[in-house]
């Protein structure tokens, strides 16, 4: 019970603190159009992780570098150091340097490609640094900060998987930073299967034989059968169909190649993988009856788990919230918060501020509420240092 009243210390500050983090806008806004402005895209990060690094030699973090995976890597320390705290945020993002990657900075917004996802959530690692000197505060654990490489899509959040498996340095709680939602709280995550689906005809295939068709023809045949699976209400499960690619510029060319993008996503990972089995079992029938390559790739994958509603963790983050007026959004996550769950580290995401048109190149994010954002973080690294986040 001490504790819990404890936390009461932490959470009188709070108006304080995001008072004072208004006068590091213009610098919070400067390394945001930095960042947001290096072109990043999944297994090609390495210009913004420079970017960060410098960062962090400025800041004289200790063991600022680049590991194996990529991941930009630095150390704030700790007063007593017999703890260490992992944020994160990822690096990479879904836009090639093809892509205009100009920050318009109004008066009440920062609009551009990746500027949620997300660039503020580096740019907010890379000051925090400055955030805490600014606030006059000394944590008792070392802060590590990295900026995590290979995360989206194919990456399979393979930077902070290799730095979570091969670290030395015990961890005792990690957040995972995202530029949006504000009020986003993620604790646990679902299973979930992520691939895609190639349709192929091969250049001798018959194309006399009955029923012929071409790739985008049987790719529908796949999608049909599909969803004649059936789907338990209990537990929670869905396969979302992402996207489609196929086709000529020709009226009169037959489509050789088709893809289909899909995810199926549950409480139960068992129930991910039956219905992979059965998404395997209809891509090898249509092949056979049509005559035509139907495979499947497989690219991503999660484990359901993570900490409880009321582990102290998450009471705590709420406790910060609703002291910030922050609505708290629930959900689970298939983010960085599954490469915690797997070493069975304690972790939230957390959001920092409120957008739009997340998948578009000219994204929206609200200034204002990034105050309130990191405020947040603060208090949540606060009371994981202060010993309030353990679970005993």
């Amino acid at each position: 019970m001490g504790k819990r009243e404890n936390i009461t210390g932490i959470i009188a500050k709070l108006p304080e603190y995001k008072k004072k983090l208004k006068e590091l806008k213009e610098i919070i806004l400067s390394n945001l159009v930095m960042v947001s402005e290096i072109p990043a895209p999944t297994f090609e990060e390495e210009k913004r992780v420079e970017f960060i690094l410098d960062r962090f030699g400025e800041a004289e973090l200790q063991n600022a570098s680049t590991d194996e995976a990529g991941n930009a890597v630095g150390i704030l320390p700790g007063s007593e150091g017999k703890d260490n705290i992992l944020v994160v945020a990822h690096v990479d993002t879904m836009y090639s340097e093809k892509v205009d990657h100009t920050i318009t900075i109004q008066p009440e917004y920062a609009i551009g490609a990746g500027v949620g996802d997300n660039s503020l959530g580096v740019a907010v690692i890379l000051t925090l640094p400055q955030i805490l000197s600014h606030l006059e505060l000394e944590l008792k654990s070392n802060l590590i900060l990295l900026g995590a490489s290979r995360s989206l899509g194919r990456g399979d959040l393979e930077g902070l998987r290799f730095f979570l498996s091969n670290t030395k340095l015990p961890i005792v709680s990690g957040i995972s930073v995202e530029g949006i939602q504000l009020g986003r709280i993620s604790y646990s995550s679902i299973g979930m299967i992520r691939g895609e689906i190639v349709c192929t005809v091969p250049e001798e295939y018959d194309w006399t034989r009955f029923g012929a068709v071409g790739a985008i023809i049987t790719i529908n045949e796949v999608i049909n059968r599909i969803l004649e699976i059936p789907i338990p209400k209990r537990p929670k499960t869905t396969i979302v169909f992402s996207s489609i690619m196929g086709g000529t510029t020709s009226f009169a060319k037959i489509p050789k190649s088709a893809v289909l993008r899909f995810e199926i996503r549950s409480e139960s990972g068992e129930m991910v993988h039956e219905i992979l089995q059965q998404i395997e079992d209809i891509a090898a029938d249509v092949s056979y009856r049509s005559g035509a390559e139907v495979s499947i790739d497989i690219f991503s994958q999660r484990q359901p788990g993570g900490i409880g509603f009321s582990h102290p963790l998450t009471r705590s983050v709420r406790d910060i919230m609703r002291a910030l007026n922050i609505k708290p959004r629930i959900s689970p996550s298939t983010s960085e918060l599954a490469a915690f769950i797997d070493q069975q580290v304690p972790a939230v995401t957390l959001g920092i501020t409120n957008g739009e048109r997340r998948d578009d190149d000219k994204e929206v994010i609200e200034i204002e509420p990034i105050f309130t954002g990191i405020t947040q973080l603060v208090g949540v690294l606060l009371a994981i240092d202060r010993g309030y986040c353990i679970e005993h």
